[in-house]
């Protein structure tokens, strides 16, 4: 019986494993063509970003946000950062963030 639940168990935690978001081309190419210039390729600020006032995606005051506050300001735009409201699917928004999360 023990090994029964531990066989259970183990698949359980096999399928949860699988998951977690990982981005889809389109969404690399979204992030690359929207984000990238000012928050760079691995989630940390370019130069121009950082004169433009982009934090780093590890930085701990981004790291805590929540999917949503990120969802609002991607969408809203934050100081010199521009609006994606409109300009992009809600869905494109969603996928991005999810990406911007996993490079906390």
């Amino acid at each position: 019986m023990k090994l029964h639940r531990a066989l259970l168990v183990g698949a359980a935690l096999a399928c949860f494993a699988g998951t977690a978001f990982s981005a889809d081309q389109k969404t690399q190419d979204l992030y690359k063509s929207k984000c990238q210039g000012c928050h760079g390729a691995d989630g940390k600020a370019t130069a121009i970003g950082k004169r433009l006032g982009a934090k780093d995606f590890q930085d701990p005051d981004v790291a805590k946000m929540s999917e949503d506050e990120l969802e609002k300001i991607t969408k809203d735009g934050k100081n010199k950062m521009p609006a994606y409201k409109g300009k992009i699917a809600e869905q494109q928004i969603d996928d991005l963030v999810k990406y911007i999360k996993e490079m906390n």
